[in-house]
């Protein structure tokens, strides 16, 4: 198993990318700890995951409940051997319609909670961790409707480079996995309507070469390669897993 005794931190873990994510790290080996804040799916997590994981409820927007949970993980395992930091959302808006408390809300929990979660559980990390990180495809086209989520991923993929450059003398690499359209609750989160979403969804998956949504499966087992000795001399990237629809 690639993750065999590996102490694993995935945020936005119960459902979507993260819950598949969980379960695949913990299928490898790992011990899994994962967080989110909706009461029912920290339940269901916690039942899909089994008894071998622990499940936290922890508001990423608030870097106190962030320290507060890796000092959970720390008492109880000592160290951490991965960090997944995935926990995101985003509101879909056009530029008029855009609003500072929306800025604020997506910066907070795609940018903040995600620098902090990085932060808090640096020193745990040992030579050899890997800290992978969730961008977007969004970070690389322009979305009509999503400047601030984008603007948000777009951040985040610079401080791959910047905390990877930052953490690389201690031995410890930092990626990104670049998910395209991906069939998970997140698009049902951006604020539109069920014809609103079954409409951008068609236009969307018309523009992926591969012609369809991808799975979350497809991208935990990039997450995988990326947390694992696999990629052991990989570090700086994004690895993009979008059906080729920011490639041709």
């Amino acid at each position: 198993m690639k993750l065999q005794g590996k102490v694993a931190f995935i945020t936005g873990g119960t459902s979507g990318i993260g819950l598949e994510t969980a379960k695949l790290f913990r299928n490898e080996g790992a011990k899994v700890i994962v967080t989110g804040t909706h009461a029912a799916r920290l339940e269901e997590a916690a039942k899909v995951l089994g008894e071998t994981a622990t499940v936290l409820s922890a508001d990423l927007r608030d870097p106190a409940q962030i320290e507060r949970a890796i000092r959970e993980v720390g008492a109880t395992h000592g160290h951490i051997d991965i960090v997944f930091a995935n926990a995101g959302a985003g509101t879909a808006a056009p530029l008029e319609a855009v609003t500072l408390e929306q800025i604020n809300e997506q910066f907070s929990l795609n940018f903040n909670g995600l620098f902090f979660t990085i932060q808090k559980a640096a020193p745990l990390l040992g030579k050899g961790s890997a800290i992978v990180v969730t961008t977007s495809f969004l970070n690389e086209v322009g979305t009509p409707g999503l400047s601030i989520l984008s603007a948000t991923k777009a951040a985040v993929r610079s401080l791959v480079r910047s905390i990877g450059a930052e953490l690389a003398p201690r031995g410890i690499r930092v990626n990104a996995v670049s998910p395209g359209p991906i069939a998970t609750p997140f698009h049902s989160k951006l604020g539109l309507s069920e014809s609103q979403l079954t409409e951008t969804g068609a236009a969307i998956q018309a523009t992926v070469p591969l012609k369809r949504f991808g799975e979350a499966r497809e991208i935990a087992t990039a997450a995988l390669f990326l947390a694992s000795d696999d990629s052991s001399f990989v570090t700086g990237t994004e690895m993009v897993v979008d059906g080729g629809l920011t490639q041709f």
